[in-house]
Parts: C-alpha cells; sequence; structure tokens
C-alpha cells in the first residue's frame, strides 16, 4: 500500500511505528523477516532520492535520506552497510567527509555493524572535536552495537569526565536502544548506580528523561513487577510521573506482546513472509 509513498511524513510516521513494532520481538527469529519487510519498504525510496544532496532537495529530502539510511542500516541492508562503512572510513583517514545531513545515520550504521575498531575510532572522533554537535552524534550511537563489553565501556564512558554531566543520560540511552540485551545492560547500570544519579539529577528533567529511557521498553510483567518494586524501594519524588508511565509503558507493550504478538507468530503475516527477499 505503501510502495509508491514519497512523503517525509508518512514514511517517517511509518518508520516510527514499524520500530516499536519491532521492539517487541527484536529478540526473537521472526525479527529477521521483518527486518527483510522493512527492507522492501524502504530500499526503493532510498535508490531515488539517493546519498548526496541535490540542488533540487527541499528540507523533508535531507530528513528523509538520514532516516532512510539510519533505518536500512538496523534492517541488515548489506549495500546500506557496505556504503555507510566505506564512507565512514574515508572519513576517518582524513578522505572525503560525511555530509553532517547523514553523519548521524553514518555513525549509527557503523557502530551497529561494527566491533572495537570502530568503536575506538569514534571516540577518537569525539576526543578530537570541540564542536558540541559532532560529539552528540557520536554519543547518541556509541552503545548501539552488538558487543557487551563494548556497551559496558560505554556505559563507564558516560560518567567520566570527558562526558558533560548533561549528556550522560544520552550516552545511556544509546545502549538501552540496542535491542534486549541493551535494554537489560543499561537498566542494571542504571540500578547499580542510582545513588550518583540521584544526585546528579534529581529534581530535573534529565532524571526523568532517564528513567523512561531505561525503562519504558520493557516488554514482560516481570520486569514491570522488578521496575516497580526498584522505585519503590528507592524514592525518586522529581520523577514519579516518568516512573508511573514507565509502568504503564511496560504494561501495554506487555499486554501487546501477549494479545497480538505472540499470537501472530504461530500463522502470522511476518511467519508466512517468506515471499520476502533480502535484497
Amino acid at each position: 500500500a505503501y510502495g509508491n509513498e514519497r512523503n517525509y511524513v508518512v514514511l517517517s510516521s511509518i518508520d516510527t511505528n514499524l520500530a516499536e513494532l519491532g521492539s517487541l520481538f527484536s529478540h526473537l527469529p521472526c525479527h529477521v523477516q521483518f527486518k527483510a519487510m522493512r527492507r522492501k519498504i524502504f530500499a526503493k525510496v532510498l535508490a531515488e532520492v539517493g546519498w548526496e544532496k541535490r540542488e533540487t532537495d527541499g528540507h523533508t529530502d535531507s530528513l528523509l535520506r538520514n532516516m532512510l539510511i539510519g533505518t536500512l542500516g538496523r534492517s541488515d541492508d548489506d549495500q546500506v552497510i557496505e556504503k555507510c562503512h566505506e564512507l565512514f572510513q574515508q572519513h576517518v583517514s582524513g578522505g572525503a567527509q560525511i555530509a553532517a545531513d547523514i553523519r548521524g545515520s553514518v555513525y549509527c550504521t557503523v557502530r551497529q555493524r561494527g566491533q572495537e575498531k570502530e568503536f575506538e575510532q569514534l571516540l577518537e572522533l569525539f576526543s578530537k572535536t570541540d564542536l558540541h554537535e559532532e560529539r552528540d552524534r557520536v554519543q547518541r550511537v556509541l552503545g548501539s552495537g552488538p558487543n557487551a563489553d563494548l556497551r559496558a565501556k560505554t556505559l563507564e564512558f558516560a560518567l567520566s569526565d570527558s562526558v558533560r554531566s548533561n549528556d550522560t543520560p544520552f550516552v545511556i540511552s544509546s545502549v538501552a536502544g540496542a535491542g534486549h540485551e541493551g535494554r537489560d545492560q543499561a537498566w542494571n547500570f542504571v540500578k547499580n548506580k542510582y545513588p550518583i544519579f540521584l544526585e546528579r539529577y534529581a529534581g530535573g528533567f534529565l532524571f526523568q528523561r532517564l528513567v523512561q529511557s531505561t525503562c519504558a521498553n520493557f516488554t514482560d510483567m516481570e520486569k514491570y513487577k522488578e521496575v516497580e518494586q526498584f522505585f519503590a524501594e528507592n524514592k525518586a519524588p522529581s520523577a514519579e510521573r516518568s516512573v508511573r508511565q514507565s509502568l504503564e509503558s511496560i504494561k501495554l507493550r506487555a499486554a501487546g506482546w501477549r494479545g497480538t504478538v505472540k499470537p501472530s507468530l504461530s500463522g502470522s503475516r511476518i511467519k508466512d513472509s517468506n515471499n520476502i527477499q533480502k535484497k
């Protein structure tokens, strides 16, 4: 139905909703078919929009290009992943620099598919620049890779002197966004370092952000009980609303898993999507 859609607002809405749905079963085998479905929706659009800015581009064209690269990178599109690595290596070696409007998505794709080499290269980019915009790009993707040890390094980095205290929650969020294992890792880190975060951020927006980014995306009632018990024993007056919202989000996601996603796995369109081929 959306094969010919090119409007950024529409495609962005589709992407956001698919990402929410995918987070419910990102740890299951059927996620492979789900990512193939996303490639089928978005790959053709990127082929038309291209990687480089055009004279005829409007503001939304740049936004669309950045969104498509990031989405297809997360969806295991081999061509996009290869292109991102090529652009990144040219960038860090002092060659052609990645255009600012796609740099965040390129960094994210490289970090998600890379290992320690790419992790260290991103840290070097971070340390060499005084521009907060560039540092922010790196911070927000640093924890998004598959390697648990590198995610742990990212969490420790978040509390180091290299990172401004106002930016720490966003670094931790990058780990929380790294799928099922990343959510657990970030949440355990926040629990273990809770007195530090309470002292730093109590009473402010950043504390609320930290709570929501590390708690709200769980998908089972066991985690609901764990989060509820933790904050019952460790009061956070300034974040009570965020805690309630996070608990409600977990409950809704758990209900969505039980009522929609789980039943569909035994005869669903996702399971039966063998006709979707990897491009």
